[in-house]
Order: C-alpha cells, then sequence, then structure tokens
C-alpha cells in the first residue's frame, strides 16, 4: 500500500498473485491480512496443484520447476527448452527463457558447475545459432546483448572496458566470438581472444 501511495500517479488499481510451491507452506496465521486475502484483488497459487508442467504456459512451467524433484527436474528443463524454441516467436526471449532456465537447474544441481549443467540441458549447441537467429531477427544490438550474457555466463562479469571492446566488433566478429566462447572458462581467455582479434581488425582496416 505504501508503494501503491507513492506512486499513485502511475497506478490507479492493482492486483496482487501470491505464489506457493504447495499449500502446506502458507503461513497459518495471516488474519492481519485477511481483508486482502479473501478480496478479489488478490489470489493465491500453489505449484503443485496446477497439475502436468507440460500441458501449463511456458512460463507457468518455469515456475514449476523451481519445485520439480531433481530426480524429474533435468527432463523437465529440457522440455521446456524444446517448447520455448517452438512456441515463443522472439529470438531474444527464447534466450531469456533458456538463461532463466539454467539458473534454476543450478540451484538444484548443486553438485555439478555451470558447464556441466549446460551440457546436461544440451544448451552448449545452442548458443551460437541463438545468436544468428537473433541477428537476423533484431541486427547487430540484440545479437551484441546476447553475446554479453553468453560470456558473462562463461566468465563472469565483465568490466565497461571489456564490455567496450566486445562493442567494436563487427557481426562476422560476434558470430566467430560466439562459436569461440564455448570452450572459455577464465576471463583471460576472452581478453586474449579480443587482443587477437581486434589487432587484426586494425591491421586490416
Amino acid at each position: 500500500m505504501l508503494y501503491l501511495y507513492r506512486n499513485r500517479a502511475l497506478y490507479s488499481d492493482w492486483y496482487g498473485v501470491i505464489i506457493f510451491p504447495s499449500r502446506s507452506l502458507e503461513p497459518e496465521n495471516a488474519t492481519m491480512y485477511r481483508a486482502f486475502l479473501n478480496s478479489e484483488q488478490v489470489q493465491r497459487i500453489y505449484l503443485d496443484e496446477l497439475g502436468d508442467p507440460s500441458q501449463q504456459p511456458v512460463g507457468i512451467g518455469l515456475m514449476q520447476l523451481t519445485i520439480a524433484p531433481e530426480e524429474t527436474a533435468a527432463a523437465q528443463a529440457r522440455g521446456l527448452i524444446e517448447r520455448a524454441q517452438r512456441e515463443v516467436s522472439s529470438t531474444v526471449a527464447v534466450g531469456t527463457i533458456i538463461e532463466v532456465i539454467t539458473t534454476i537447474a543450478v540451484y538444484k544441481f548443486t553438485n555439478l558447475s555451470r558447464e556441466e549443467v549446460e551440457a546436461m540441458l544440451g544448451l552448449q549447441l545452442e548458443d551460437s545459432r541463438i545468436l544468428r537467429e537473433a541477428k537476423e531477427e533484431g541486427g547487430h544490438e540484440k545479437a551484441l546483448s546476447i553475446v554479453l550474457r553468453l560470456l558473462v555466463r562463461r566468465v563472469g562479469t565483465l568490466d565497461e572496458d571489456v564490455r567496450g571492446r566486445i562493442q567494436q566488433l563487427s557481426n562476422s566478429q560476434l558470430e566467430d566470438l560466439s562459436e569461440a566462447l564455448l570452450d572459455f572458462v577464465a576471463l583471460a581467455e576472452l581478453l586474449a581472444w579480443l587482443e587477437a582479434h581486434l589487432s587484426q581488425d586494425h591491421e586490416n582496416p
């Protein structure tokens, strides 16, 4: 209510959804909030009561993946990736969905590295294809955005200097980088790649 009061110029009404993994995790004592909870403006959703994840919209499936048991989570995640690639029209949106799925899987399979999780989900061969489709769909800026996200996943946070050097790359160089980054395990490898390719570019204008 405080947020709505402070932003009253932006909102004339509101609706809330409370998501619980299961009904058993809902707080027992909700007396203080009964006016909200019993109104038509608030809906409670219990993820384990929504039914078969494969029959739900992709967005709901993402939430259900958070509570999937480890023995079925990998298959459920791969199914979501396939559905996103088939059902979502925007390649950039597909890339975002895949990134969310990968992050959920990393938290679930704590005994695996991110690279191992990506391999388990069959993602390593997908990255360059996603980049090429993004470039066709939205041009250089969208391709650049995806490459930067993939690099953060591979080597960690990129400072402004590194990001600036990547932004200097041409479309063909971005595509080359999208292939090369699959083998990167450290920031030093990215820096060496940039040094070699930007130097070649300056030598061959």
